[in-house]
């Protein structure tokens, strides 16, 4: 059963518009709905998790075009980098915008976090933002850190670039990273899980009609059972460790729980911890009710770990 804080903060995040006196809510999504002027919105309702806690170093890079950031500890774990993949359905999302989420992996497992700005549908359709993912990671190579001890993490729509990533080092035979975090990650482009009908009537902060636009936008022309679209459908065998987080009552939870399944009968150490009664991304919002701190711990653990270079878990 979840806990009342955690049915505190799912009413608040429901209704924080009219705590805000805001009348600029978007509450359907159509292909009318400017992406522009979406963006803008979510950045402003982003903006308080935009602030770095104390002891937190931002460096601002680029990567050729591509800008990202490094959120670092004062003193980190050398040698070693979580690359992180902002949520946003790969049409909206920033790296500005997750600073404050990014920031809490980064002092739970004292392992400096780049942050990438890929790019996002509609401007830049698939395979722009998942090139610039990989891009990111082979900087990382370039710079001496070891894949060993890379863990590559994201949420929603980062975490679909995190497993479509793996996929593409493995489809290019690169080295792959020692681990991979997705909180609620989109595995399904065509959104074709069964609980996109069974959570719709608990779930209402996610939109099923919003995933089907910012799926058009980004699939373009390609076919959105492309693995490399849609990892759902990937060869997932040879696959890094995988920890999957996801709400019980969201309605993209068929998304992670078909693909742990999935990549469990392919051999790959996988586990999918579902919050009872829990919502989209929930651990991002630790420390703010007990299951979110809870698996925010047990992620920083496993980055940890397998930033260690050594890690057998």
């Amino acid at each position: 059963m979840s806990s009342f804080r955690s049915k505190l903060i799912l009413f608040m995040l429901k209704y924080k518009h009219l705590f805000q006196k805001k009348s600029d809510r978007i509450d359907y999504i159509d292909e009318s709905t400017s992406i522009p002027k979406l963006r803008e919105i979510i950045e402003r309702g982003a903006e308080s998790f935009g602030r770095l806690p104390k002891g937190m170093m931002l460096e601002p890079i680029t990567i050729g075009a591509l800008y990202c950031e490094w959120i670092k500890p004062l003193a980190p774990v050398n040698n070693s980098a979580i690359l992180y993949l902002h949520g946003g359905g790969l049409n909206v999302g920033s790296a500005k915008a997750h600073r404050g989420i990014v920031a809490k992996f980064v002092k739970g497992s004292n392992v400096s976090a780049l942050v990438v700005d890929y790019g996002l549908a509609p401007e830049k359709p698939f395979p722009n933002g998942l090139n610039d993912c990989v891009a990111a990671y082979d900087y990382l190579l370039t710079t001496g850190i070891p894949s060993n001890r890379i863990v590559i993490a994201g949420d929603s729509g980062g975490g679909n670039l995190v497993l479509t990533t793996l996929l593409a080092l493995k489809e290019q035979k690169k080295s792959l990273p020692s681990g991979a975090v997705a909180l609620s990650p989109w595995t399904d482009l065509t959104n074709s899980g069964e609980s996109w009908k069974s959570n719709a009537e608990v779930d209402k902060l996610t939109w099923k009609n919003s995933q089907n636009i910012f799926a058009r936008n980004y699939v373009r022309d390609n076919d959105p059972k492309n693995p490399l679209i849609s990892p759902l459908f990937g060869d997932l065998t040879r696959l890094p460790p995988i920890r999957l987080y996801a709400g019980g009552h969201e309605q993209m939870l068929s998304d992670s729980t078909r693909f742990a399944e999935k990549a469990k009968a392919a051999g790959v150490d996988i586990v999918c911890t579902i919050g009872e009664g829990l919502f989209h991304c929930y651990p991002a919002c630790a420390p703010l009710f007990p299951e979110a701190s809870k698996a925010m711990i047990e992620i920083c653990e496993f980055i940890k770990a397998k930033c260690s270079g050594t890690s057998q878990l």
